[in-house]
């Protein structure tokens, strides 16, 4: 089963020269800072728009990789912080499925946990089959855990 994150931006006034070179200089900086080339990224319909006044909108399928999932979530999601903050007047939503990611003024898009290293580093194990570090306890010993 994949997840996806969807976003879109609506309002009632098309894309100005200044806001469309905003947009292409975000996708750009993310396609060149992205770190996986196999994954997905920041993707932008090309121009087919779910209505009228539907400005900007894409989507990223997350990858099925526990480790590289917090990544991509954290480095798509200040992406479309920065297009936010380029069209601040129009009307966003941003979701994974069924989830709305919220916004916060100073932080931007963000979800629980999305840039903690030992979280990723956790889940990096699990996908690999090894048992994430303990407190000491005999946990995952003889079981791939951490050497």
């Amino acid at each position: 089963m994949s997840v996806s994150l969807y976003y879109s931006a609506h309002r009632t006034t098309p894309l100005t020269e200044a806001e469309s070179a905003s947009v292409a200089r975000v996708v750009a900086a993310h396609t060149a800072s992205f770190p996986y080339d196999d994954e997905e990224s920041l993707y932008l319909y090309d121009g087919h728009t779910a209505g009228p006044h539907e400005i900007v909108a894409g989507s990223t399928k997350m990858p099925p990789d526990p480790g590289r999932l917090m990544p991509v979530i954290a480095h798509v999601l200040d992406s479309v912080t920065e297009l936010r903050r380029a069209m601040p007047d129009a009307e966003w939503r941003v979701h994974m499925d069924d989830l709305d990611v919220p916004w916060d003024e100073a932080e931007g898009y963000a979800l629980p946990g999305m840039r903690d290293a030992d979280l990723i580093a956790e889940l990096a194990a699990v996908h690999r089959g090894e048992m994430p570090a303990d407190d000491g306890g005999e946990h995952g010993k003889g079981r791939g855990a951490h050497a």
